[in-house]
């Protein structure tokens, strides 16, 4: 007799499913950018409230904080994130509304987001970064 019981996949085999769909790899790296920002934002807070402190405050993170490289590169992985999750929620939106929820469609609405967020992505890095 055949059970119809689910079955625990272990971890390799979730991924080589979900790693050949546009659409699967769109949702989990929407999630991951999610946990990004939310991860940084305290600390842009910090530097935030540190440049209005006082005149002081903000030449020190004009010149200090932001003077270091490694700094700039974490503002840009926030800016980053945060436009990857804007794209991808943009279409994850348009997916609740009935847009392209059939495969083929969803498939192109993923590749489009991708590269939108691409140029976004780099451009933020020309803007933050250089």
């Amino acid at each position: 007799m055949k059970s119809n019981r689910p079955v625990n996949l272990s971890m390799g085999q979730v991924l080589a499913v979900n790693l050949k769909s546009p659409v699967a790899i769109a949702s989990i790296l929407h999630r991951l950018s999610g946990v990004i920002v939310f991860l940084l934002v305290p600390v842009l807070l910090w530097i935030l409230d540190r440049s209005l402190s006082s005149p002081e405050g903000f030449d020190y993170v004009k010149n200090v904080v932001f003077g270091n490289f490694f700094v700039r590169f974490i503002v840009w992985i926030f800016v980053a994130g945060l436009y990857f999750h804007l794209v991808m929620g943009i279409k994850h939106l348009l997916a609740d509304l009935g847009l392209n929820e059939e495969l083929n469609s969803g498939r192109i609405a993923a590749w489009i987001a991708f590269a939108i967020a691409a140029i976004g992505i780099v451009a933020s890095f020309i803007w933050v970064v250089l």
